[in-house]
Order: C-alpha cells, then sequence, then structure tokens
C-alpha cells in the first residue's frame, strides 16, 4: 500500500465525493431541517468519501424516527422501502442514488443468540460508539447547504490514515455484541489494505469460536465480500492466523503441512494462495469472479486427505480432485450457498487437474469433446484456473506447461469451428430414436440417447444415415437392453 496519507489530503478527496452528490444532498439537508431533524452521513459512506472511493450507496443517521421519515419523504423520494423498518432504518431511491437513513441506534445484545434489543438512541456520539471500527464511525453533518461539519469523536480519521482497524469501543466489547464483526475485520482487510491493532488482533484470537453463533448465511455474505477485495490473500491469512478460520471455513487452515527434508513439496496453504493471485490477474479487468476466486482457493483440499510419502522420498495426492470436490460440495452446502455456486465451483475443482494428462498433445479429438463437454458453460473459467495453478519456479517447466495449454486451447478452437462443441448432442433427437426402434418413451430411449451422446463425442458429428445405422446396431447387439 501507499505511505499513509495526511488528514488535509484525506478531508479533501472527501470534500470532492461529496460535492459530486450535492442534488441529493442539499435538498435532503433541506427537508430534515425544514422539519426539525439532524441528519448525518456516516459509516462506510464517510469512510470512502474520505478515501475517494463513494460510490451511490449512502447511510445517513438522524433522530428523527422512522415513521417521521417516511411522512416528510414520500413526497421527495422516487422509492421508499421499509423492509428494515423494524431496525429504524428506511430506504429510498433518488435518481442513481440509494439511500439508507437510520435512527440514532442505543442497543444492546444478550451476548448469548447475538440477538439486539433494538433501542432508538437521542445523540449521535452514542450512535457512532456502537459501530464495528473506528474508520466506520465519523460522520459528516447534512445541512440545507450540503456537507457541513466533519465529526469523529472516536478518532477514525487516525485509524484510516494510518489504514489501521480498531474498534470504537473494547474489541471484546464489540465481538461480543457481534461476533460477525471479526470477520468483518478479515473483509476490510482484503477490500482496503488495512491491518488490524494489536488489541483486535488478540480478541480476534480469543474470541474466535464464537463465530459459532452467527448464521451460515451471515458468514457466506462476508466470506464473499471478502474474497471479492482487492486483496483477499491477505483476508484470508488472517482469517487463518487468528483462528476464524478454524471456525467458518477449516479446510483452507488443514493445507498448512509441515514440509520436512525428506519428503519435500510445496506448502499447499502457500500454493492456493498464490492461485487465487495469480487466477485474480486473469480476471477482465474490473470485473472480480467470484465462482473462479473460490474454485482456486479450494482447487487443493482434498490434498491432506490423500496426501502418501512415497520410497523414493516424493509426497503424492493421487485422486485429491475427487475428494476435494466433495468437500468443496460438503463446505459450501454448509454454508448455505445456491444449488448452481456449489456445483459450480466442485465442478471446477474436480476438472483442475485433467489437463495434465495432456502431455505434449497426446489428447484425441475424443479427449478434447470431453474435456469441452465436461466444463461447459465453466470452461473459460476452467482455462483460468488450470494457467493460475502453474506455480512452478522452474521456468522452462513453466513455458511448457503454458505451451501445451495454448496447444489445448487451439484444438478447441479448431473443433469448435467444425462442431458445435458448446452444445454436444447425439445426432438423433428422442423422438426419432423412438421411430427408428419402434418403441414408445422411458428409459430404452434414454439408455439409446447416451450411446448415441458417447458415439459424437468419440468420433464427432455423424450424418444421419450414420447416426441410423449405429442406433440399429447398438439395439441388434444389446438385444432389448436391461431398463
Amino acid at each position: 500500500m501507499p505511505d499513509p496519507t495526511s488528514d488535509a489530503e484525506l478531508l479533501a478527496a472527501a470534500q470532492v465525493s461529496l460535492n459530486r452528490h450535492g442534488e441529493v444532498l442539499r435538498p435532503l439537508g433541506r427537508l430534515f431541517a425544514d422539519h426539525g431533524h439532524e441528519l448525518y452521513l456516516v459509516g462506510g459512506s464517510v469512510r470512502d468519501a474520505l478515501l475517494g472511493r463513494l460510490g451511490t450507496d449512502l447511510d445517513f443517521t438522524t433522530d428523527a424516527r422512522p415513521e417521521q421519515m417516511q411522512s416528510f419523504l414520500r413526497g421527495w423520494a422516487d422509492a421508499l422501502w421499509d423492509t428494515g423498518i423494524a431496525f429504524g432504518t428506511i430506504g429510498v431511491g433518488k435518481g442513481a442514488d440509494r439511500l439508507e437513513l437510520t435512527t440514532f441506534r442505543a442497543d444492546s445484545y444478550d451476548q448469548v443468540s447475538r440477538n439486539p434489543d433494538v433501542r432508538f438512541g437521542d445523540d449521535l456520539t452514542g450512535d457512532l460508539t456502537r459501530r464495528d471500527f473506528t474508520v466506520n464511525a465519523m460522520a459528516v453533518r447534512i445541512t440545507p447547504d450540503g456537507p457541513g461539519e466533519f465529526l469523529d469523536p472516536l478518532d477514525g480519521l487516525a485509524g484510516l490514515r494510518d489504514r489501521v482497524l480498531d474498534t470504537p469501543s473494547a474489541p471484546e466489547v464489540s465481538f461480543g455484541d457481534d461476533p460477525l464483526r471479526m470477520l468483518r475485520a478479515a473483509r476490510f482487510v482484503s477490500q482496503l489494505g488495512f491491518s488490524v491493532a494489536p488489541r483486535v488482533r488478540r480478541a480476534l484470537e480469543e474470541m474466535a469460536p464464537q463465530l459459532g453463533r452467527i448464521t451460515a448465511e451471515r458468514v457466506a455474505a462476508e466470506l464473499d465480500k471478502m474474497l471479492l477485495g482487492a486483496d483477499p490473500v491477505a483476508g484470508i491469512d488472517l482469517m487463518v492466523q487468528t483462528g476464524l478460520g478454524e471456525v467458518v471455513l477449516p479446510e483452507i487452515g488443514a493445507m498448512r503441512m509441515a514440509i520436512d527434508e525428506h519428503h519435500q513439496h510445496k506448502d499447499v496453504y502457500q500454493h492456493s494462495l498464490t492461485v487465487l493471485r495469480q487466477a485474480m490477474d486473469l480476471e477482465e479487468a474490473g470485473r472480480p469472479d467470484l465462482v473462479l476466486r473460490w474454485a482456486a482457493l479450494l482447487h487443493d483440499i482434498g490434498k491432506p486427505a490423500t496426501r502418501r510419502h512415497e520410497p523414493d522420498g516424493g509426497v503424492s495426492f493421487h485422486h485429491h480432485e475427487v475428494v476435494g470436490a466433495k468437500m468443496t460440495r460438503k463446505r459450501m452446502r454448509a454454508l448455505k450457498y445456491s444449488k448452481q455456486m456449489v456445483d459450480d465451483v466442485s465442478q471446477l475443482v474436480y476438472l483442475h487437474l485433467r489437463f495434465h494428462g495432456y502431455g505434449d498433445g497426446r489428447w484425441t479429438d475424443s479427449a478434447v469433446r470431453r474435456y469441452v463437454t465436461d466444463a461447459g458453460p465453466l470452461l473459460s473459467r476452467l482455462h483460468k484456473l488450470v494457467r493460475a495453478d502453474c506455480t512452478t519456479r522452474n521456468k522452462r517447466r513453466a513455458a511448457r506447461l503454458q505451451a501445451n495449454y495454448d496447444d489445448l486451447e487451439h484444438r478447441i478452437d479448431e473443433l469448435a469451428a467444425k462442431e458445435d462443441l458448446a452444445r454436444v448432442r447425439p445426432d438423433l433427437d428422442g423422438n426419432e430414436i423412438m421411430r427408428v426402434l419402434g418403441i414408445p418413451g422411458g428409459p430404452l430411449v434414454g439408455q439409446a440417447w447416451n450411446h448415441l451422446k458417447e458415439l459424437r463425442l468419440d468420433r464427432g458429428p455423424l450424418s444421419h444415415d450414420e447416426a441410423v445405422a449405429e442406433l440399429l446396431k447398438w439395439w441388434n447387439e444389446n438385444g432389448t437392453p436391461r431398463v
């Protein structure tokens, strides 16, 4: 990261960022002032304004109650949402901006279920003190003239300048209120390039088991945000080093395998982090790929379970891609990911080693077709994952692996120009199969369809007459196939 920016430079950047939203902030400030209420921009919005990265999602806090806000915002807002009203939050759409306005909060927590006793507060400082980190506990007063006074009662600007995460209150209190804040620390390390204060790190190490109180859905949402950050490796490493990972993603830390002088092998954990970095380098600019990043991180999680020491001093991990795919599926299901997400990531883990059988172009056209068919819509991601998985320091070997993959991609392109590789299907559909064989719909049609598909993969497209001949040959040789 660059050297810490001065306070003056940070405040100047914030002013520029906020001025871009003047057309929304000025009338909004006027609206609240006319109704006798205070309004402040807070949280991540102030932090991002100071960093020069403010987007169109703006967070505010106010002394106005939700019902009061609804009454005077209704005529001004383009859209109004009350899904968070139980927590004091009103959502507003105005032009391209999305605003969240929340009444001052003074919640207390039961320290067991993490369920808050939602209570409204009466002042800004109390509201800021209950936030997760000091860098998210700054505010800007919004007036009829636009952004006004900068308020920093908890010294968040110093934390931002030094790029250090600290908590407004004692970290044990903050994390006890909401243990997810511990995982959020790893997310901010990834997104913003921050480090954590020593007392925060100690609290993470001591309180990591409390993450078990958090629902899988909330954990997964934070993990995704962390992985999509600019430096997810830093966030992951903080998780692993402090014990957070042992609670929410234990398979990652388990890849840290000791290396002894007799059985040399790569540190699988560090290798996986390198693969993640290299996969990110292959993404389209400005378009982080969550599926690819998850696959890169998890592609070798099957290695610890399959490690074998060989007599020659080497180490083998036979079928680690099969074991890893099963482990990936199990972990992502536990985190309540969608079926599509689970299928995509686990399939990439399963396929990531397939290319290493390619050698120096020894695959038949049939093998190339099967590679494309098994990857399906994941093919472009598989290309990136396989290339990223090359972390050898032997430049000659690395160049040979990349050249071989170049050759495979060229062969795929050649076949795709002649055949519809993206959608390999039998040369006869189900209706034609039933007509040729004189059978009704049922399992026999499915068996015949699968046989023709295998032929299509092996030999490429067949003419209609060739496909009919092969179907009849299969039928005659098998008699009446078993159902």
